[in-house]
């Protein structure tokens, strides 16, 4: 070493740091830290579930105030597009015979208006003008299962709130039906706007129906061939169900109605005209188009008629309807009774009427357009080769 010089130290390691002075960290071990603060993926992927949970149910809320708000226009556009969705191949057989689209969609709603007026005089006829009757037979109802409830031991308090019960039971079907039926469009000040309105929906719908729809398909933002399967999704599924639930509803009724006759209920013309129109909400108009039927049959006739006339109503809405309703519908709702039910019941909560009315066909489509975007998407991928993995 020269002298003069003077040698620069280096680090060791190993050496002791000066007090109160941090240790040297290693680069590594630095690396070591970076996912020790983080949430793990599972927490992360629960995170992002909870907001899009979150946003889902905020673009519902606000989908049924906006819904609520606008039910005025909105409702009977709804109730016309279905009818017109429906009805849209009559006025296409039309067209190809040579008739106008215009001709044939005011041929076809002239049809509509005279079988809704039809329906709309043996519903009021059948529920409204017999009210004091289907009262006086639900008070009867109530007599009798007061009377068994004390023959078994319970005691005056149960059986009077039993009472209460059943006496109140045909009055709130009575006024359910009736506020579904015609008052059904919550917030409607006319209910003859509402009619003049959708008959006017149901007319353009039937004349400009086609190209409507290829103005949909072409502002989804989507591929032509997908935003035509969705579409033609949507109205396969409508279609196919109401079409379904109509023929299922004339068998219900047709069935329900002849008991009540054969077993001398009175009142059966009623009891039919409820099964029919009750038939539109799964499930939760068989219970209330039944419960009507054996409380007739109790007050009118007694236990051993009820009880037949349960075992009608089950085998009309259960085994039977079974039976009838995939050649009524075929694939148009491909879905299992407990999501039918629960679709349901959600739908209505959150929708009301409309809710309940189209929650299971606008599902059947969801799960029909899926498999279909699915078998289109599998057809368009190349074969592996044999022996490539």
């Amino acid at each position: 070493m020269k002298l003069g010089s003077r040698a620069t130290p280096t680090a060791d390691p190993a050496a002791t740091p000066a007090d109160g002075a941090p240790p040297p960290i290693a680069a590594e071990d630095m690396r070591r830290l970076d996912g020790l603060f983080s949430a793990p993926r599972w927490l992360r992927d629960l995170g992002f579930a909870a907001w899009l949970l979150v946003a889902v149910f905020l673009v519902l809320g606000g989908l049924a105030w906006v819904l609520g708000q606008t039910a005025t226009i909105v409702q009977p556009v709804l109730v016309g597009t279905i009818v017109a969705v429906v009805a849209a191949p009559i006025v296409g057989w039309l067209h190809r015979h040579r008739l106008p689209r215009a001709a044939g969609a005011g041929i076809v709603l002239l049809g509509l208006v005279a079988i809704a007026g039809a329906v709309l005089v043996l519903v009021i006829a059948g529920i409204v003008d017999q009210g004091d009757a289907l009262a006086a037979y639900a008070s009867q109802a109530a007599d009798k299962v007061d009377a068994w409830l004390r023959g078994v031991g319970v005691d005056r308090s149960g059986a009077a709130a039993a009472d209460s019960h059943v006496s109140a039971a045909v009055p709130q079907i009575i006024s359910t039906l009736v506020r579904g039926v015609l008052h059904g469009i919550q917030g409607i000040a006319s209910l003859a706007f509402a009619v003049s309105f959708a008959a006017l929906s149901i007319f353009f719908l039937l004349k400009d129906g086609p190209s409507m729809r290829t103005w949909v398909d072409g502002h989804m933002g989507v591929p032509l061939p997908v935003a035509r399967t969705i579409t033609g999704g949507v109205i396969r599924s409508l279609r196919g169900y109401f079409r379904g639930v109509t023929l299922v509803a004339l068998f219900n009724a047709t069935l329900v109605g002849l008991g009540a006759l054969a077993l001398g209920v009175p009142l059966a013309g009623t009891i039919a005209v409820v099964s029919f129109v009750t038939a539109y909400v799964p499930f939760v108009g068989a219970f209330i188009a039944g419960t009507l039927a054996v409380i007739v049959a109790l007050g009118a006739k007694g236990a051993t008629t009820a009880l037949i006339m349960l075992v009608i109503v089950i085998l009309a809405n259960g085994l039977l309807q079974n039976v009838m309703q995939p050649f009524a519908m075929g694939s148009a709702l491909d879905l299992n009774p407990l999501v039918v039910l629960v679709i349901t019941i959600a739908s209505g909560c959150l929708f009301g009427m409309v809710g309940l009315i189209l929650a299971a066909p606008l599902a059947s489509a969801a799960v029909h357009i899926t498999h279909d975007l699915s078998v289109a998407k599998a057809a368009e991928q190349p074969e592996a080769a044999p022996g490539v993995t």
